[in-house]
């Protein structure tokens, strides 16, 4: 196989669906517009902005190809354009659900908001308005929005929450008399649009029963409430602005990572998986609570997850647990993130209930009712990382990354290795993150393999460094 040079595609539809602010309803109409738009015969690709896992999840499935991160605290600009564009190919629609509101960041400029993201991708906008308690105040709203960045294109609107066919007609009325923003839809109050919410949204559909039907219901509702034509119409080519890249067949593989996916561990960004599959792994799935034995591998990868609500089953299956203990102990290279950290801990303790994990981790998680780690992180390397230095990679600096825990690391022993310096977050203990036992690495953090970044090429190197062992 030779190499192939290609340009980002100037023929994918795209549109940014963005709100008011969070709790509107975006995420459950973006799920039903993924889907609806498949059904039509579209190649829908659907993007998340922000690090989220779970609403990517839902969107992926409902889509039918993997949902991807746009993050400005994880990506520079020049990652976001080259991602969107090379993840684009063989799409012809684009959808990109933002999180929060419009114009809601992390700074006064809004340099990470929604906004940028649109501005940058040059995307036009479908604002999700809930109208609950609302009327003929809808148009000074949209007509603030509009002027607050007017290099914004605010192509449509979709009411949401609508209280009837009077309420419809009086919002109608006010937005086409006042406004030059189309009304592109109206939805309903629904209980079939109802998902499951725990902790950081909604339930992932790797726990979620019945996840298709339930997108699907969104989906009928979804279509008989919008003008998917006006819609689609109302789309147009992004352009983003990025050079001309070789795209590289994958490596035939020469690592075996066993990777858990199931209904505990399912928190992964699928160009991280693709960046280990680029750098010479094979990701062999296991499952952690039926599965009585690792497959046959040479490292081990464990993502986030819940853990903590499928620990009486993870904890029943000794077996599995026994056989990650020695293959840790003997040396077998392993990353854990939040949910893996958990359940590779000694024990873990939700709603009274205790519950014995691995055991590699001399340590007891507790979870409380409150985040206890919340928001993006900054790590600083302290040297002792099991993993080959950054340097032979691409130049070290801080890294950028992100955590979402109601858990606690408790009864560490005084003295315990660390990968990391938390410069902003909590981590572990408010100071360190990744702590080292033999060749496993764990964190309270998710890392994103992108720019200087390269965890995924790291992992692998180090695995490839210890296989036979």
């Amino acid at each position: 196989m030779g190499f192939r040079v290609w340009l980002p595609s100037k023929t994918v539809n795209t549109l940014f669906i963005s709100a008011l602010n969070k709790s509107s309803g975006k995420t459950t109409v973006s799920i039903g517009l993924a889907r609806a738009l498949a059904d039509r015969g579209c190649t829908v690709q659907p993007f998340k902005k922000g690090p989220d896992y779970i609403d990517p999840m839902w969107l992926g499935r409902a889509a039918g190809r993997p949902c991807v991160n746009l993050d400005f605290h994880t990506m520079g600009h020049d990652d976001i354009s080259t991602t969107f564009a090379g993840t684009t190919r063989g799409a012809d629609f684009a959808l990109i659900e933002g999180n929060k509101g419009l114009y809601d960041g992390l700074d006064l400029e809004g340099s990470d908001s929604n906004a940028a993201l649109a501005k940058l991708l040059g995307a036009p906008i479908v604002l999700v308005i809930d109208t609950r308690g609302m009327t003929r105040g809808i148009a000074p709203v949209i007509l603030g929005y509009q002027a607050f960045d007017e290099d914004l294109e605010i192509a449509g609107v979709i009411l949401n929450q609508v209280g009837g066919p009077r309420h419809e007609g009086k919002l109608r009325a006010a937005v086409e008399h006042y406004t030059n923003v189309p009304v592109l839809g109206a939805i309903g109050r629904h209980r079939e649009m109802e998902i499951s919410e725990r902790h950081l949204g909604l339930v992932p559909t790797n726990e979620a029963e019945q996840a298709d039907a339930v997108i699907q219901d969104i989906a009928r509702i979804i279509a008989d409430g919008v003008d998917m034509d006006a819609l689609q119409a109302t789309a147009r080519p992004a352009l983003p602005s990025v050079p001309a890249k070789v795209d590289r067949p994958l490596p035939a593989p020469d690592i075996r990572i066993a990777i858990a996916q199931d209904a505990a561990f399912g928190f992964y960004y699928p160009d991280d998986l693709d960046a280990l599959r680029r750098a010479g792994a094979e990701l062999v799935p296991f499952d952690a609570l039926t599965d009585t034995a690792l497959p046959d591998a040479d490292g081990l990868l464990i993502g986030g997850g819940f853990p903590e609500t499928q620990a009486a089953a993870l904890s029943a299956n000794k077996a599995l647990r026994g056989d990650i203990r020695a293959r840790l102990i003997a040396g077998m290279p392993a990353y854990a993130e939040c949910g893996g950290l958990m359940y590779l801990a000694r024990s873990l303790t939700w709603r009274g209930e205790t519950y014995e994990m691995v055991g590699v981790i001399p340590g007891d998680v507790a979870l409380s009712a409150k985040p206890v780690g919340r928001g993006y992180v900054v790590l600083r390397e302290t040297g002792d990382s099991p993993w080959e230095p950054p340097e032979r990679f691409e130049p070290a600096s801080d890294i950028p990354a992100h955590e979402f825990h109601y858990a606690s690391l408790e009864n560490l022993p005084q003295g315990q290795t660390f990968a990391y310096d938390v410069k902003r977050g909590v981590g572990i203990d408010g100071d360190h993150d990744g702590i080292v036992i033999g060749h496993l690495l764990a964190t309270f953090s998710h890392q994103r393999s992108i720019g200087a970044n390269r965890w995924a090429d790291r992992f692998i190197a180090f695995t490839r460094s210890k296989k036979g062992l």
